[in-house]
């Protein structure tokens, strides 16, 4: 900054834009608000349908968040505007000061242009007035108002640039609308620049000779600011892709670093692959020209080999789909890169001749899994997927013109059916601790898949549990979504699925949410006499553009998910619960409830028996002859309950069932008695005749089994069932846990006859869920007349 430029400076206008911008900031403020409750509130409480629920529900969302992020950028800009301005203020001050203290000893300070300046003599003794005594100065008093005003230029000039250069990369960030980058201050804008200036430098060294300090710092560093967006873009358009590739491929080297302390580096190379990951999918999701370029760069750079000695000189693929396991990136980045990824993957798609997995390459760039050495960078890319939804939905989009439901192959996304069907997938473990039949690609696979139908990342808490079966829980399913789930379905549920889930078994619990979370669709395609007649009453859809599976496509898609255990207990818990909110979402108070809960039960026990005979066929197929076998596989299988509260069910988690002597249960974990072929003391018989004669049985009790008992033969809480079977007429009721009953209500007509309801097995008293009293017995549930209706079949 030159002198006079800071010396004779009016900030005045600067002042008024503050002004300006704080006053900016409160209107959107108090928009902001409006949006978030009025606009934003009633669009999360509204009920939504048909076209509405994705394209105006979206919409208006957006438009609600796009107040926030300007509000927030409005707020950002006041104040990094009013800390410059204040600053810049106080230097002038101290400027004007720092001369007038020359001044006193006859010096002066004179502006020479391009930001420099002289100090001299204010008055020549010479040119001095007779009787005019001149104050004495020194060589000393020279250099120190020199130094102290050449301090309150570098810090006018570095508050004045800083300023300049965060608003600039804030306004960057977003090409349209606004950004949500949110600073305190200008300092803290100013320091994340800074920070990134200074790791970047480091970045630039041979990771041969990095210190441990050094290291550290970078580590620290990246995890504080990693999600900074400042921090993030400044840090990537200050390296080179390649520069950035090359100094992990350094560190991630096992043959580096083991001069001093060989496991203290690989922690640091554990956790600069996440921090370093995190940060460049941060700087991705700037729209700015300098990280346009660099993401070009980034792709380009893919298919070539580094240029390093370190890490086997592995392609610009192998480093950078390993950092982007980690953090969220631009779903345009990553489509982009993951389709140049595939070509050049098909192109060398040989037996015995894979260019990532082979006897020579030991570059091993991936540290959070024995079974998963970082080799193939298809696996990193398909995580960086399963983390980033949106992403991955598009890379998996069903082709152009492919109308309702996917019945040839041709409606496959080539993506999904090279990586599905035709690569040929290797384990890449390690030779320590891994585990040769684990083929962490097909996992990574199976979490891309995820993300891509649920809208969810797959290790979100909706869908790992970690806040189970909150009601609320939003649908992220979409008709893009569904596009991806019936070319799943498609897949496998066709002749070559029993093969393609028995080759790739880690994708069994991923298949088996993936089906959970489409449960409401599945019983919609299982509802109707082959593709006609289906019942939209009963499983009403919940987004636009549901899933068409087909009933054909849903029985075969369930019978090969019957086939593995994990998927047969996922599915089953997702089946039960759904049911149960299905009965709960239509109380007997109308016949039309009745006909709908009717048809949530009946549909509902088809698709468990599908499931469990899938299972026990494929357990009698697995180990043959072993009975006892057969029957730990089978018992493992009764344990579904368990799974229960890991599941999203029908896109979000399930409302809780109700007892009539209780608003809510906490938890229902039911242990019903299981069928012969389950149960541990009655083996199953190895002879042929015997094996045929049970599955007849199973068959007939099957036909006749009622709607609610499945034909696994569990029953259903004893409140549940009516305390009597009465024709035509609905049931009294009985609360167990408080012993009140209900009387029978009026005649009331039916559509359809209903099978009789059988229990198999009463359950034990200590499954019964408990009640806090006569007082709270009056529920909803109790009050509507408690029991589902049963009638006896006409002879």
């Amino acid at each position: 900054m030159d002198l006079d430029a800071l010396r004779f400076a009016n900030f005045s206008q600067l002042g008024e834009a503050v002004t300006d911008w704080n006053q900016m900031a409160k209107k959107l403020e108090t928009l902001r608000g409006d949006a978030k409750d009025n606009l934003g509130g009633k669009a999360a409480k509204a009920r939504w349908a048909g076209e509405n629920a994705t394209v105006t529900r979206a919409f208006v969302e957006k438009t609600a968040g796009e107040f926030t992020d300007a509000h927030t950028q409005a707020r950002t800009i006041a104040r990094i505007l009013g800390d410059t301005r204040d600053e810049l203020v106080s230097f002038r001050t101290e400027l004007t000061e720092a001369i007038a203290q020359g001044a006193k000893k006859n010096l002066t300070v004179r502006d020479t242009g391009e930001g420099s300046f002289t100090v001299t003599m204010n008055i020549h003794p010479d040119r001095a007035a007779k009787g005019t005594t001149l104050p004495e100065h020194s060589q000393s008093d020279v250099d120190g108002l020199r130094d102290r005003v050449e301090a309150i230029l570098k810090k006018a000039t570095h508050s004045d640039t800083s300023a300049a250069e965060a608003l600039r990369l804030i306004v960057d960030q977003a090409t349209y609308g606004f950004s949500g980058a949110d600073y305190a201050d200008r300092d803290s804008a100013a320091k994340a620049v800074a920070e990134a200036e200074a790791i970047a430098k480091i970045l630039k060294k041979d990771p041969a000779g990095i210190t441990a300090t050094e290291l550290n710092k970078v580590n620290g560093t990246l995890a504080t600011y990693g999600k900074d967006p400042l921090f993030a873009e400044k840090l990537a358009t200050s390296t080179t892709p390649d520069g950035l590739l090359k100094f992990y491929a350094g560190i991630a080297d096992p043959y580096q670093g083991y001069g001093a302390d060989p496991k203290q580096r690989m922690e640091q190379a554990k956790l600069l692959q996440k921090n370093l990951g995190i940060a460049l999918g941060t700087a991705t999701l700037s729209d700015s020209a300098g990280m346009r370029s660099w993401e070009q760069k980034m792709i380009k750079l893919g298919p070539d080999e580094l240029g390093t000695d370190h890490a086997n000189n592995p392609r610009g693929f192998a480093v950078m789909s390993n950092l982007m396991r980690f953090g969220d990136y631009d779903d345009q980045f990553l489509n982009d890169y993951g389709e140049k990824l595939v070509a050049f993957d098909k192109e060398r798609n040989v037996e015995h001749m894979s260019p990532w997995i082979n006897n020579w390459n030991n570059g091993d760039l991936n540290f959070y899994s024995k079974n998963d050495r970082g080799r193939d960078p298809m696996t990193g890319f398909l995580e960086a997927l399963g983390h980033n939804p949106g992403a991955s939905t598009q890379f998996f989009t069903q082709p152009d013109g492919a109308g309702a439901g996917v019945d040839k192959e041709s409606e496959v996304n080539e993506n999904l059916k090279y990586l599905a069907k035709e690569r040929i997938w290797l384990s890449d473990v390690y030779v320590m601790g891994g585990d040769n039949k684990v083929i962490a690609g097909h996992d990574a696979l199976g979490h891309a898949l995820e993300a891509a139908a649920t809208g969810y990342a797959y290790d979100a808490e909706p869908m790992a549990a970690k806040d189970p079966m909150i009601p609320g829980n939003r649908d992220l399913r979409t008709a893009e979504t569904a596009g991806v789930m019936e070319q799943v379905v498609f897949l496998y549920g066709s002749e070559d699925g029993p093969k393609m889930l028995h080759g790739q078994s880690q994708l069994a619990d991923s298949l088996g949410k993936m089906g959970a979370a489409y449960i409401d669709d599945i019983n919609y395609g299982l509802s109707g006499i082959g593709d006609s007649a289906k019942d939209p009453d009963a499983f009403p859809a919940k987004y636009a553009g549901r899933a068409e599976f087909g009933n054909q496509g849903a029985i075969n898609f369930l019978s090969v998910l019957g086939q593995n255990e994990t998927s047969h207990g996922v599915v089953t818990a997702a089946q039960h619960l759904y049911t149960l909110s299905a009965l709960d979402a239509n109380p007997a108070t109308s016949a039309q409830n009745i006909d709908n809960a009717h048809d949530a039960l009946t549909t509902g026990a088809e698709a468990r028996g599908i499931l469990d005979h899938a299972r026990v066929q494929q357990a009698e197929t697995t180990y043959k002859d072993e009975a006892e076998q057969q029957n730990k596989s089978l018992g493992r299988s009764g344990d579904w309950v368990k799974l229960g509260a890991g599941v999203v069910v029908g896109g979000a988690a399930s409302p809780l069932f109700r007892c009539p002597g209780r608003r809510r249960l906490r938890s229902w974990s039911p242990r019903w008695p299981r069928t012969r072929s389950e149960t541990r003391s009655t083996p199953l018989s190895d002879t042929k005749s015997t094996r045929a004669s049970t599955r007849a049985r199973r068959t007939r009790r099957n036909r006749r089994s009622s709607p609610v008992r499945s034909s696994t033969g569990r029953a259903p809480p004893s409140w549940v069932r009516p305390t009597t079977t009465i024709s035509r007429r609905t049931p009294g009721w009985t609360c167990p846990p408080t012993g009140r009953t209900g009387p029978r209500t009026s005649r009331m007509p039916t559509t359809r006859a209903r099978a009789r309801v059988t229990p198999a097995v009463a359950p034990p008293t200590r499954t019964e869920p408990r009640c806090y009293g006569p007082e709270r017995a009056e529920s909803r549930w109790a009050r509507s007349g408690g029991g589902r209706r049963t009638e006896r079949r006409s002879s």
